[in-house]
């Protein structure tokens, strides 16, 4: 059985410190502001999603960012 197609959908979870890392998203994209940045314990899609919108990416692009950050 093949699941990776459902793989962009899986939950997505910040790991680290988020304080840091939207500090670090600021910096490199200057368009995002604070409230794009908030992050709700399990509202982890929203965060993805605001993003997604405002840096005109697409998720797997925003996670990958993400990720990039976490590993910082």
């Amino acid at each position: 059985m093949n699941t990776n197609h459902n793989k962009a959908h899986e939950a997505f979870k910040i790991t680290g410190d988020w304080k840091e890392q939207s500090k670090q998203l600021k910096e490199k994209f200057s368009q995002l502001k604070d409230s794009d940045l908030v992050l709700e314990k399990g509202k982890e899609n929203e965060l993805l999603g605001r993003l997604e919108n405002k840096l005109s990416k697409s998720r797997e692009e925003v996670i990958k960012i993400l990720n990039n950050t976490q590993l910082s």
